[in-house]
């Protein structure tokens, strides 16, 4: 799991008013919550939310809050990311502060490897579930859970039980939940009947 620090400034004044003036000035606002503490509005600017999130673990990062006074060198995680129907900009984030020894729950992308051999004969590959959820300690985030599908023939699926997990990582999915599939060959056309 990456790691990334993020600069952050502790806001006094909140409302419409003010959430528009921090975006014009491209500022994202924002909130930091918390066990046992105060929900906190902060900003940050827009650059900076972009970098925390870049790489393979994006919004799964671990962020090491810089510069939000009592905040500052807090460890948290972006809980909800709000973002501008048209224009993809960020109008708000939520971050969640964390506790390095306590597990919390989170989406993680499904990456499927290899070809399998149902698409092959002919048959659709249907992936069903784009990301699970898992728990674990913050620390063993994977940026992905990895699913071979070179075996995979038509009419099978891979179920969430069949997946390997790294170790310390529980899915909260389902078990019978089939996550990927190879759908049967659509009928071909009869042929038209000789003349």
């Amino acid at each position: 799991m990456q790691q990334k620090q993020m600069n952050i400034e502790l806001r006094t004044k909140t409302g419409t008013g003010v959430s528009r003036r921090l975006r014009n000035a491209d500022m994202v606002p924002g909130v930091v919550y918390g066990k046992g503490m105060d929900p906190m509005p902060i900003s940050v600017k827009s650059c900076d939310l972009k970098e925390a999130m870049s790489g393979e673990g994006g919004k799964n990062n671990l962020i090491t809050l810089v510069g939000g006074g009592t905040l500052d060198q807090a460890m948290a995680i972006i809980a909800d990311l709000q973002r501008d129907a048209i224009k993809r900009t960020y109008e708000h984030v939520d971050l969640h502060r964390i506790n390095m020894s306590e597990k919390l729950r989170v989406t993680v992308p499904v990456l499927l490897t290899g070809s399998a051999i149902g698409v092959k004969e002919g048959g659709l590959l249907d992936l069903a579930h784009h990301e699970l959820h898992v728990e674990c300690l913050p620390g063993n985030i994977p940026d992905n859970i990895e699913i071979d599908i070179t075996q995979l023939k038509v009419a099978q699926s891979i179920h969430v039980s069949d997946i390997q997990l790294p170790e310390g990582v529980k899915v909260l999915d389902n078990p019978k939940t089939p996550v990927v599939s190879v759908l049967g060959r659509a009928k071909e056309d009869e042929a038209p009947a000789a003349v």
